[in-house]
């Protein structure tokens, strides 16, 4: 009944740019912190960003900082992860997952997982 489903994902050379869609479904945004997490080959599933229902309050990791924006649209109840100058090592599925209201300390908390999107940096 809840879902989020993640889009946008692709080939990309270093250095450029993409934006990844999670779109929900079965509930509103307007309730919910959404999370972006990435899992690479031979690599555990970490944390890569997250945005509060209505804080305001936004969270990404050290290694993103400066490179990737997320951001929400209610209006299309969708939460976007823009990645910019792109690295080989940010090749992973990544994958959105959904909280209510604020951003948790550990990923076991979140629910209503997507299918993940693959992104591929490389040359």
């Amino acid at each position: 009944q809840v879902q989020v489903v993640e889009s946008g994902g692709g080939l990309v050379q270093p250095g450029g740019s993409l934006r990844l869609s999670c779109a929900a479904s079965g509930f509103t945004l307007d309730y919910y912190a959404i999370g972006w997490f990435r899992q690479a080959p031979g690599k555990e599933r970490e944390g890569v960003s997250c945005i509060s229902s209505s804080d305001g309050n936004i969270y990404y990791a050290d290694s993103v900082k400066g490179r990737f924006t997320i951001s929400r649209d209610n209006a299309k109840n969708t939460v976007y992860l823009q990645m910019n100058s792109l690295k080989p090592e940010d090749t992973a599925v990544y994958y959105c997952a959904a909280h209510h209201y604020y951003c948790p300390g550990l990923m076991e908390d979140f629910g209503s997982w997507g299918q993940g999107t693959q992104v591929t940096v490389s040359s």
